[in-house]
This record gives C-alpha cells, structure tokens and sequence, in this order.
C-alpha cells in the first residue's frame, strides 16, 4: 500500500502535463502561433475560423489567407505557405480535416510547430479520433506556442438555452426565458440553425424579445407545436391540447417527435418530483436548464401526484409503441395519451 500514493501522484502529473497551454471556449478564441481547433460542433469551429480572420485583418487588411485540406495534402504545402512573403503581409492558414490527415501533413506540421513563422497564424481543425494524436499531444505539451479552442457539441436543452442567452447577450439585447424557450424547441435539431434564428429577431425585431416575437417568426414550426401540445396536456388544458394537436398534424408533424416531447417533458416532472434542492444544483445532475426545472415543477404543482405520473408515463411508453408500428391508427393512440395527461393520469 505505501507505493500506491507516489504512483498515483505521478499519475497525476502526468496526467496534468498533457496539456500546458491555454484552452478556451469558441467564444474567447484569440490569435497565437498555432490555434488547435478541437471537438465535434462544426459551426462554432467555423465561427472560431472567421473570428481570428477578423482579428487578423483589422490589424492588417492585406493579411493573406490560405485553405489546406490534410487529408489530400502534398508534401511542402505548409512549408511554402509560411514562408515570408516579399512584402510581409502576414498569414493565416488554416487546415480542416486533421482528424484524416494523410502522413505528409503529418509529418510537415510536426516539423513546422517546432519552428513557427512569426507572421503566420496556423489554424488546425480537428474533430476528434485518434488520427493526429501526435501531432496534438506535441501542441498540448508547448511546442509551437499554441492554444487549444474547444467546440464541444451544442446538444442538450440546456446547451442550446445557454447558447441562445449567450447571443443575445454578446447584442446587448434582451430576451425572456419564454421567448428562450420557445427558441430551443422550434430550432432543437440544429445549432446553426438556432444561432440564425437569433440573428433574424435581433435584425428584424426591436426592443426586447418576448414569447409573442418567436411565435410571430417561427409559431408555425413543428417543433414548437408538439411543444404546445405537451404544455397543454400537461397544464390540464385537454381541449387545447387536442387542437394543438390537430394543427400540429395538419401542419406536417410526425406522430413520433411529438409522442418524444411527451416522454422528455414527462421523464423531467418525474426527476424533480420531490427534490427540495434548487434548480442551479439539480441542472447538471438531470441535464436540464434550470429554467426547465423550474417549468417541470410548475407543472407538476397543476394536480399532479405520484400515482398519476406513474400511469402517464405508461400511457405515453404505450403511443410510442403504436406511433411506431404497433397500431395501425397512430393518431388515435396520441389522443388517447393525450386524454390520460389532460387528465393527471387518473382513471
């Protein structure tokens, strides 16, 4: 036992000096020798990309921009792109597709970070796996000077809630949790999507953006129908939520993400049902925004108890199976989850 502390601690430290150079988030991302690109969310790499173009040009315009792909990658590109110019402008190259670089690249970006140019600024975009590893484990450890921006996937409600706040904010414009809300059920299947449907409302809208604003761009999405569907069922309101229904439907909607809705809104009144502890503690342990928590245990105060949760859910477990194949009238088997909800699951 007296040898595990020292192997563990050394452990540690190797763990720890893995990386020694500064990780920021896509939204801090500034210029450096060489800028590490990581994570699966593609539209804020390209956002991270734009950035320090920006940032590059407004210190001077004549800067040169160049675009490598590593996986088709010749022998000698990287080196004659970084090679000084007869007027000095400075350089931006950026290479996507690190993830499935051919050995040439490989070997040239290992030789170019162990001799950076001062005027070149060398983007590498890599979104995950072990090809590269090398290559990473060298700028992480200092070599080159670098700095790594993290583009995690923007996935859960909570991820797009943040992220939806976020834009406003950067515009010095306001937004109601509502309006928030009904953002990220209308835009739930796209990032970049979500981030233009910021964009629209601050152009086109003044002033601050409510509940009324987002269902006069974007009342008419699916999304945000089987959402409305949900809320009402849930509140108890059975007549709107049919209606609801009936326009969903008629609008397009899938059986399936509308009985989905269902089950997530459900499956988050079950979590918090009793937990006295407060919406910014139980965020990360249910993987909600605490905004959400909050709604669940309205809801949940509509005349909700536990053996009614229990029914609802397997009403709900019920439309699922049949929406999929197992009726052969899936809108039936919607509305009769929906009368079990509307009605707090009591028989």
């Amino acid at each position: 036992m007296a040898s595990t502390t020292p192997r563990s601690s050394s452990a540690r430290g190797a763990a720890k000096a893995k990386s020694v150079i500064p990780t920021l988030g896509w939204d801090a991302a500034t210029v450096a020798p060489v800028v590490l690109v990581t994570g699966s969310e593609g539209f804020l790499a390209d956002r991270v990309s734009a950035s320090l173009r920006d940032q590059l040009r407004a210190v001077d315009p004549n800067v040169e921009v160049h675009d490598i792909d590593a996986t088709d990658y010749a022998y000698g590109t990287l080196m004659s792109l970084a090679s000084p110019s007869l007027f000095g402008e400075p350089r931006l190259i950026r290479a996507s597709n690190v993830e499935k670089c051919n050995d040439e690249f490989l070997e040239d970006a290992l030789a170019y970070i162990e001799a950076t140019d001062s005027d070149t600024t060398l983007v590498l975009r890599h979104a995950g796996g072990v090809r590269g590893k090398r290559l990473l484990d060298q700028i992480r450890a200092g070599v080159g000077g670098g700095i790594e921006i993290a583009c995690a996937e923007i996935k859960s409600d909570a991820d797009k809630h943040d992220f939806s706040v976020a834009e406003f904010r950067r515009s010095g414009r306001s937004i109601t949790p509502g309006a928030v809300r009904a953002l990220v059920s209308a835009f739930s299947s796209s990032a970049s999507e979500l981030a233009n449907a910021c964009a629209q409302l601050m152009a086109d809208a003044e002033g601050d953006i409510d509940e009324r604003v987002v269902e006069q761009y974007y009342g008419g999405r699916v999304e945000t129908t089987a959402f409305k569907v949900a809320d009402f069922a849930v509140s108890g309101r059975r007549g709107d939520a049919l209606v609801a229904l009936r326009h969903a439907l008629d609008s397009g909607a899938d059986p399936v993400p509308i009985v989905a809705t269902f089950a997530s809104k459900l499956r988050l009144m079950v979590k918090v049902w009793g937990d006295r502890r407060s919406a910014q503690e139980l965020a990360g342990l249910v993987g909600a925004a605490p905004w959400q928590i909050d709604r669940a245990r309205r809801d949940l105060q509509s005349g909700w108890d536990e053996p009614g949760l229990r029914r609802a859910i397997l009403s709900i477990a019920e439309a699922d199976a049949n929406v999929k194949g197992a009726s052969r009238d899936p809108v039936y088997s919607i509305e009769h989850m929906i009368e079990v909800v509307a009605n707090f699951g009591r028989d």
